[in-house]
């Protein structure tokens, strides 16, 4: 089976093709001979993030707004797996054209190529977020959604989209929404990431206003495993939530953070709350459970302690990276490259 990965570049795709492509790969992942990746090699994008080497596996730079190219990589599929998205909050709130074209648009162009071309499955692989936020208790997949961002409003609009598709043209897609992912190689504009390069230097970190919003937490490769479940063993036209089991407000997690790092509390700087901040995401994962066996295999200690390792020993991937990102004075809660709950 010819498997087509977008955004595999980047954090949650690159995990997701070295899980098919390691020695001991989930059961899942046997079916799947070919993988093609496609990713525009944006800001967050690595190709080191990936073993081009493999026999198994080709790369495609490109965009999946460019329709011909789309096309032609969608004629050599079976099933896609579509991970390529603009993911940042505050970067969508600050300018929310580049979420609107690769969110909304740049996931139709995949449709339409897949329908035209008879492709057997679309897993379309989406956020939490577009649930908004919720008070007391967790969203199910039957509840409405509510996004409250730019790029949350994006995904929803693509969630929409795609499973329109399933409905007027009969179109296998699979939908999965996970909450707030954590682990290596993840770009360091997002709060973990961010936080650990940071406190590493022995720099000051941002947390916007009272540090009180909730966040749930769950590992990449959990998550990976998750998708790859719903790819081989989920329904058409069906949503998939998957989650972590770890809700912790940021106040929470800069503490374990900072424990993890060696740093204290008189680097952590206060500054001004995003606009439009959404207060606590919470998602049931019981259909997932119940349907696919899906269960996190990862607790947040051990994975956060091994991924403050695996920032502590791989400065020469991270540090350049952080140099392209906004300095702290710069984090005013409306835009820019921190992210703190994210």
């Amino acid at each position: 089976m010819r498997l087509l990965v977008t955004g595999a570049a980047g954090f949650i795709g690159s995990a997701y093709v070295r899980m098919l492509l390691a020695p001991g790969a989930p059961e899942t992942a046997t079916e799947v001979s070919e993988i093609t990746v496609l990713d525009r090699l944006t800001y967050a994008g690595r190709l080191d993030n990936l073993d081009l080497t493999h026999p198994r596996l080709s790369f495609v730079q490109g965009d999946i707004c460019d329709a011909g190219l789309v096309d032609r990589l969608m004629a050599g599929a079976d099933q896609v797996v579509h991970f390529a998205a603009e993911s940042h909050v505050d970067r969508s709130i600050a300018d929310a054209d580049a979420f609107v074209r690769t969110n909304v648009t740049g996931t139709h162009r995949l449709l339409e190529a897949a329908v035209r071309h008879g492709v057997g499955r679309f897993v379309h692989v989406s956020t939490d977020e577009v649930y908004g936020s919720i008070a007391t208790g967790s969203f199910t997949e039957e509840d409405r959604l509510g996004p409250n961002s730019p790029y949350a409003a994006s995904k929803a609009a693509s969630d929409l989209i795609a499973l329109s598709y399933h409905r007027t043209h009969g179109l296998d897609v699979r939908v999965t929404r996970c909450c707030n992912n954590y682990g290596p190689r993840q770009f360091p504009e997002k709060v973990i990431p961010l936080f650990i390069s940071r406190l590493l230097d022995g720099g000051q970190v941002p947390l916007y206003g009272d540090g009180k919003n909730v966040r749930d937490w769950l590992h990449v490769e959990d998550h990976c495993r998750g998708v790859d479940l719903v790819r081989a063993g989920g329904r058409p036209g069906e949503i998939y939530n998957i989650s972590g089991g770890t809700e912790l407000s940021n106040l929470e997690l800069t503490g374990l953070l900072l424990d993890a790092c060696g740093g204290s509390w008189d680097q952590v700087r206060h500054v001004a709350d995003r606009k439009g901040h959404d207060w606590r995401y919470s998602i049931h994962d019981d259909k997932a459970r119940e349907e696919l066996g899906y269960r996190p295999r990862r607790d947040f200690a051990s994975g956060l302690a091994e991924t403050v390792a695996w920032y502590r020993e791989n400065r020469s991937w991270w540090e350049p990276l952080t140099q392209k990102l906004p300095g702290l004075p710069a984090c005013s809660g409306t835009a820019g490259g921190c992210a703190p709950g994210c």
